[in-house]
């Protein structure tokens, strides 16, 4: 199917990561069992399963794990709202912006993937 690292989406996915673990570094300690493992596993999940979907070899399994990718971006921006609503971090609108973005690019490429029309 795809090699992934040709995936813009992917690269994309990558930045989003290293910005959540650059992000959850200052979060506090007693959080390092919940929410900062929370949030970078859910991160780390959006690039992994563009990767795992681009390496199943077909398109009906690659937008099946891009829907899983989209529920995993759905997942960091919960877990960062609720950063922000417990005080741990400011508000990232750059973040949220990056989330949305992503998730409208891996939607076209959901729909592009999965269009029947001849």
């Amino acid at each position: 199917m795809h090699n992934f690292r040709r995936l813009e989406v992917w690269e994309d996915s990558l930045v989003l990561a290293q910005k959540i673990y650059e992000l959850t570094s200052d979060f506090p300690s007693d959080e390092r069992y919940g929410l900062t493992a929370q949030i970078r596993s859910a991160a780390v999940s959006v690039g992994s399963n563009i990767a795992e979907g681009a390496g199943r070899g077909s398109p009906r399994e690659l937008a099946r794990f891009i829907r899983i990718a989209l529920g995993s971006i759905a997942e960091v921006d919960s877990q960062l709202e609720l950063a922000v609503r417990l005080a741990i971090v400011e508000a990232r609108p750059d973040l949220v912006e990056s989330m949305r973005v992503l998730s409208k690019r891996l939607l076209k490429l959901h729909d592009r993937i999965t269009d029947t029309r001849p």
